[in-house]
């Protein structure tokens, strides 16, 4: 007989906060390579990971998970309105930080954060609380793919424009996701695919860096020492950790040839220092986040809270094994991090309170 639960599922909890574990001390281990090189920033990035991200991305789970999920779609519209302004102000220069040519961040009082990962979430409990209010209605064009098309344009807009294509990328995936769960129709759904192929056409033509992606990808011999720089340098760190790797922080790669070590090539110092059997543990955890995320969202009998365990979950899953992937040389390289392990603060914040409201959710599955 089933029986609502009123605590938040253990093993979801337990997937996520082992990966939080095993994420900070790869990263401890990966960030010990900027010690090596000159102008280091160790001391801002080990503050913007650990106090940041960490510390006060647990108290933001604690909160969130301790929160009723039903004030997410309360609130979605004004949510979305204000991740909108803040990622409009980062294109005021007394506001905006730019970086490697990329205008990402806000800076407020010293601190800096990317507001774009409030709008990933934004776009979740946004269309989730559509979706939920339209009901079967989400299988016409007007109430599924029209609000999603314009939901991407806007979204994509403000994305493009910093330009950010790796987070819109896994927008218009986890779109797709939220869209198929409700239950849009497959020829709509075949109709963004289409209109995505085309969209990156355009983009690849217009963003010469995405246009060296691919076309590395596709011959790694072109730009060896570009663009597929990093990628060579990568599977040499993989290829090098063999089977069980050459030890916890014993990396050679990450000190002077890995491009972003704590960042988005995170994943070739696990497999030069944990080898082919740490790697694949740290696929399974991954796995196992999503497999719990997913069987949660079966039980939930709320459409909002199904949803938004489908958006959150797919995004991070996507965002992981697109990263792994790029490591691997098995998908185009795009820069995007590995969550609850790379460097970002804001971004292992953001993760950690996505994780504390598919908590708050889970408390209302059925067994």
């Amino acid at each position: 007989m089933a029986s609502s639960k009123t605590k938040s599922d253990k093993l979801f909890l337990f997937a996520s906060l082992t990966l939080v574990v095993v994420g900070f001390f790869i990263f401890s281990s990966a960030a010990l390579g900027l010690l090596a090189r000159e102008s280091s920033n160790y001391s801002s990035v080990a503050f913007s990971q650990t106090v940041l991200g960490l510390c006060l991305g647990l108290v933001a789970m604690i909160l969130a998970a301790n929160t009723d999920f039903k004030i997410w779609r309360k609130f979605a519209f004004y949510i979305l309105i204000l991740a909108i302004v803040l990622n409009l102000l980062i294109f005021i220069p007394q506001l905006g930080v730019t970086h490697g040519g990329a205008t990402r961040w806000l800076s407020v009082g010293g601190v800096s954060f990317q507001p774009s990962e409030l709008l990933k979430f934004a776009f979740i409990i946004y269309f989730a609380a559509w979706c939920a209010s339209v009901k079967d209605k989400v299988k016409t064009f007007k109430y599924g793919i029209m609000p999603l098309l314009i939901l991407y344009a806007v979204v994509g807009g403000l994305l493009m424009l910093q330009p950010d294509t790796d987070n819109f990328f896994l927008i218009i995936i986890t779109g797709i996701a939220i869209l198929t769960t409700a239950g849009g129709k497959w020829r709509h759904l075949l109709l963004i695919a289409l209109l995505g192929v085309c969209m990156l056409g355009v983009i690849a033509i217009a963003k010469p860096h995405v246009m060296r992606r691919l076309t590395t990808f596709f011959n790694p011999q072109v730009n060896v020492l570009d663009a597929s720089y990093q990628v060579r340098q990568s599977l040499i760190a993989i290829g090098s950790g063999g089977m069980f790797g050459r030890g916890f922080g014993q990396s050679v790669q990450k000190f002077t040839y890995l491009p972003e070590a704590t960042g988005d090539s995170i994943f070739a110092v696990v497999g030069e220092e944990f080898g082919f059997v740490g790697s694949v543990v740290l696929l399974g955890l991954f796995a196992t986040f999503t497999i719990r995320g997913l069987k949660i969202a079966s039980r939930v009998p709320d459409t909002f809270g199904r949803l938004t365990i489908v958006g959150i979950v797919i995004m991070i899953i996507t965002q992981s094994f697109v990263n792994m992937g790029a490591m691997l040389g098995v998908v185009p390289l795009s820069g995007i991090t590995l969550p609850f392990v790379s460097h970002g603060g804001t971004s292992l914040f953001a993760t950690l309170f996505e994780v504390g409201v598919i908590l708050s959710i889970s408390k209302s599955q059925k067994l």
